[in-house]
């Protein structure tokens, strides 16, 4: 397939990839393809799935990934209107009753602490929602808190004291720290911006997925491609991070490139690679198909870095 080929079977299916394929690819706002993404497909889709008290799943976190708080990250994935009134209540709700004493959301009752990686992805829904900057100062402490000296940040930094970042946990708060400055929150702006920063070289360190003392591969399921991510790592959504947040180009991130590049099949799109084990509202893609989500993720971080990454 040619490239307009490809852009015209992107703009043939749901909304939210009509939306996004205009305003990454083709450079159009379109407004009004976003204001059917809450109407039509996938987005309508998951609210229709909204309980009448507001939840989703069973709970905030249980079970995945029908929960409160999957949906509500992939009603951020689609880039659905953030306005919406009946999504900020499920928000409001969460953090009344899910606020831990450590500043963070608890992901259930039983157990007081919060997790980094959990609420690096309630900050990148809250943020993108718009909710209020007082109930997202306590969220900005615990996890400037739990900042690690190599860089990144890892789930059991609160829990278990471990010694290393995990890219998991990083990619997710970089995400959340990236809608909260974009979206112009001021709290610790500052700090959050070195955090990002640090956690962004640490990502660079290992190449987006090698290890920085032998060069090796550190998960090999860090190179499959998959969407949803949910709280999974992989190079696709690294890299699609830093081109959404304008991070310029840097020779280490050509290994990944490279490997991003060789995964294209011959019909010029992408596959997803990987699903994740558990329930969910609907399956947006058949697997084992070209991908229109991974291909349009593919073809922007390439549109933002192939220019440098040429061999």
């Amino acid at each position: 397939m040619t490239q307009d080929e490809i852009i015209d079977w992107l703009l043939a299916d749901d909304p939210a990839i009509q939306y996004q394929t205009y305003r990454d690819l083709l450079d159009e706002g379109r407004p009004d393809i976003r204001a059917r993404i809450a109407t039509e497909g996938w987005g309508a889709q998951f609210l229709a799935a909204r309980g009448s008290d507001g939840v989703w799943g069973d709970r905030f976190y249980q079970p995945k990934w029908i929960s409160s708080h999957y949906t509500l990250l992939d009603l951020k994935l689609l880039n659905i209107a953030p306005d919406h009134a009946a999504i900020r209540d499920s928000i409001r709700k969460i953090f009344a009753e899910q606020k831990s004493d450590d500043g963070g959301i608890r992901c259930g009752q039983s157990d007081p602490r919060s997790d980094v990686c959990v609420n690096g992805m309630v900050l990148n829904y809250a943020s993108y929602f718009g909710t209020p900057a007082e109930e997202l100062t306590s969220i900005v402490d615990f996890l400037i808190d739990q900042h690690m000296q190599d860089g990144g940040f890892n789930c059991r930094s609160n829990r278990a004291k471990p010694h290393h970042s995990s890219l998991h946990s990083t990619v997710s708060v970089l995400e959340g720290i990236h809608e909260y400055l974009v979206n112009g929150y001021t709290y610790r702006a500052a700090e959050l911006k070195n955090c990002a920063a640090a956690a962004r070289e640490f990502m660079l360190l290992h190449r987006f997925y090698k290890s920085d003392r032998t060069g090796e591969i550190i998960r090999k399921d860090f190179l499959q491609l998959s969407f949803p991510p949910r709280w999974y790592y992989n190079i696709l959504r690294a890299l699609d991070h830093f081109q959404a947040a304008r991070v310029p180009w840097d020779d280490r991130m050509l290994d990944a490139i490279d490997v991003l590049r060789a995964k294209r099949h011959k019909d010029g799109r992408w596959r997803t690679e990987a699903a994740r084990a558990g329930q969910v509202h609907f399956k947006m893609e058949k697997g084992r198909q070209p991908s229109r989500w991974t291909t349009l993720m593919a073809l922007r971080v390439l549109r933002a870095y192939s220019a440098n990454g040429e061999n």
